[in-house]
């Protein structure tokens, strides 16, 4: 998801034909894979998954644009983590923000782990 970006359920579909065009677009197929991914092997992209997810009953045009996040995934497929022999080192980070969500007024909070540098969880 590129820097910037707003969602909001005021981009959800409006007319007949907008609905219409939505119900054919796998968005919510596709929110699905990116969480599968997520969850088995790439935590980097949690939090883009976490705001595309909130729109899956009422997904727009702008959303669909946002699940690009596949079209990322598949072309870093080939890249990974190498870690040497040394130590190991752990870090963990938390964040909160409060009412990021612009439509319900909910705040937000997560957390992040580290591994040599290198996103776990």
């Amino acid at each position: 998801m590129r820097y910037g970006i707003k969602l909001s359920k005021k981009q959800s579909p409006k007319t007949n034909e907008e609905l219409k065009r939505m119900s054919s677009i796998p968005y919510a197929s596709a929110v699905g894979s990116i969480q599968y991914a997520v969850q088995c092997t790439r935590p980097d992209v949690a939090y883009a998954l976490s705001v595309t997810s909130r729109y899956q009953a009422c997904a727009g045009e702008a959303h669909w644009g946002t699940v690009k996040i596949l079209k990322f995934l598949i072309t870093t497929k080939d890249m990974f983590l190498i870690y040497d022999g040394g130590e190991l080192i752990l870090e963990g980070y938390s964040d909160a923000s409060f009412q990021s969500d612009d439509d319900d007024a909910k705040s937000q909070s997560d957390f992040v782990f580290k591994l040599n540098g290198g996103v776990v969880a």
